[in-house]
């Protein structure tokens, strides 16, 4: 039997290339699609589409998914390299299942699986139910063959299409922007898109070895790279994506980067949002502005702002756009654009944060870094504590749960004007500021962010957080 520490995370199951042979891809493709029939109705005979990232293991993992669909009788769509926003408007569109062979930003020696139902992302339902119908007992004795499947360019070219009808032709004209290429499984079709609307694109830092860009840790050599070529090419804008090119970045003229939460919050602008769904980690400037009727906090994940943007719904609000704070937006109805329709797409895009700013800017005739001038002045920082498991955070979280032990907690700070544990534990202090300490899904950490009205307040303020915790943990662990 293959032992292996693989997991369900935020974005799918993850793990290194190593627990990820040919025979535990099968395994885990067939308990999906024994699950989708089961669970869902999907038939043994129908369709299901297949894509991957850039990363040198997803070729390989993608054939040894497409050989298992083919044993259990599935007709199989090989959507080859394609973004996952991509994959997931193709499988929505036909309403069949997909297989994403993906690890997003983790770095080249991991990979994993994100799978999406007819309807869209798996819940945690789903994982559990996957899970149950795993078999890894046998896994060994899967056959390892299988017919190729020829590569398809519907999924990225459909697409292409939706991302153009955003804008209309010409309205990026006249503006020079700098595509960070590296290993972007996007990296040729922001080029393309951006050259359709008028754009003087221009394509930098290709790589053919797969670089981990994070959009919510940049590398210092992501922010000096941003910096040399805004001044270098005299861009007006900078973008690029993750790996999968589901969550974007953004930088302005200047070469520095926007934060993520402040990419959601200009698109929903732009898209005239009603509602809005994000998590509790995104700053609170979305409240502040005053420009949409409802803002719903989550707990940080995407099937969590999924299920606000369902609830948003259900509620009556006819624009419903949900963003993380790395950026990723989520639209949860269909909305009318200056170049035509979008249909609702409940997963993580790029394309659409990255070309509703730069269309904002172009549209108002203005500078990416004057587009925040007239929001609510608001800086977030965060860190984190490494070693930390449940052992520790959950009594260090339920301590802070507690009004008095709470109250002595941050009495440094001042009053505390509100709090809430929708995911960890965030406090309001009677400033407005924010620190927020929440358990990592994804590894024995424990979270801490903070939100100021200045950027040294934040940082000081994030300081100041995780000293204060790491002594209460020291204090846990000592009893």
């Amino acid at each position: 039997m293959f032992m292996t520490s693989l997991k369900f995370g935020t974005s799918g199951l993850r793990g290194l290339v190593t627990e990820l042979p040919d025979a535990i891809c099968r395994a885990y493709t067939l308990a999906f699609l024994k699950h989708m029939q089961l669970a869902h109705g999907t038939p043994s005979g129908g369709n299901l589409l297949v894509g991957y990232d850039l990363r040198s293991s997803s070729p390989q993992m993608a054939a040894a998914c497409i050989s298992a669909a083919q044993e259990f009788g599935m007709n199989v769509e090989n959507c080859g390299p394609v973004p996952t926003p991509a994959l997931a408007f193709r499988a929505m569109s036909l309403k069949v299942p997909a297989i994403m062979v993906t690890g997003s930003h983790i770095p080249a020696d991991r990979n994993g699986l994100k799978f999406y139902r007819p309807d869209g992302e798996i819940d945690k339902t789903d994982e559990a139910g996957i899970l149950s119908a795993l078999d890894l007992e046998s896994v060994a004795s899967l056959p390892s063959g299988g017919e190729s499947v020829v590569i398809t360019p519907d999924a990225l070219e459909n697409y292409a299409k939706r991302c153009l009808s955003l804008l209309t032709p010409t309205a990026l004209a006249g503006r020079r922007i700098g595509v960070y290429q590296h290993s972007s499984v996007a990296r040729d079709l922001i080029v393309n898109i951006l050259q359709e609307l008028g754009a003087d694109a221009v394509a930098l830092g290709r790589s053919e070895i797969f670089v981990p860009v994070d959009t919510e840790a940049l590398r210092p050599e992501d922010i000096e790279f941003a910096d040399a070529a805004a001044k270098k090419y005299k861009l007006d804008a900078l973008v690029s994506t993750d790996g999968d090119a589901d969550r974007p970045l953004i930088a302005d003229e200047q070469g520095v980067f926007m934060r993520g939460d402040s990419v959601g919050l200009l698109t929903a602008r732009f898209l005239q949002a009603d509602a809005v769904v994000t998590p509790v980690t995104s700053n609170t400037a979305i409240e502040l502005s005053g420009l949409f009727s409802k803002v719903y906090r989550t707990r940080v994940g995407s099937p969590y702002v999924i299920e606000g943007m369902e609830q948003a719904s259900k509620d009556g609000y006819q624009r419903i756009v949900g963003f993380e704070a790395n950026g990723g937006v989520l639209l949860g109805s269909s909305v009318a654009t200056d170049g035509g329709r979008l249909d609702a797409l409940p997963t993580r895009d790029a394309m659409l944060p990255i070309l509703a700013v730069l269309g904002m800017a172009a549209k108002e005739g203005v500078a990416l870094s004057k587009l925040l001038e007239n929001m609510p002045s608001r800086f977030t920082r965060s860190g984190r504590i490494e070693h930390v498991d449940a052992s520790r955070s959950g009594p260090f979280l339920q301590n802070l749960l507690d009004a008095s032990q709470r109250e002595s907690f941050f009495v440094e700070l001042g009053a505390i004007r509100e709090n809430d544990a929708i995911d960890g534990v965030r406090i309001v202090l009677s400033t407005g500021e924010v620190i927020h300490y929440r358990a990592s899904g994804n590894a024995p950490e424990l979270r801490c962010y903070a939100e100021a009205a200045t950027d040294e307040r934040a940082d000081q303020l994030l300081e100041w957080g995780l000293k204060r915790a790491e002594v209460a943990l020291a204090s846990i662990e000592a009893s």
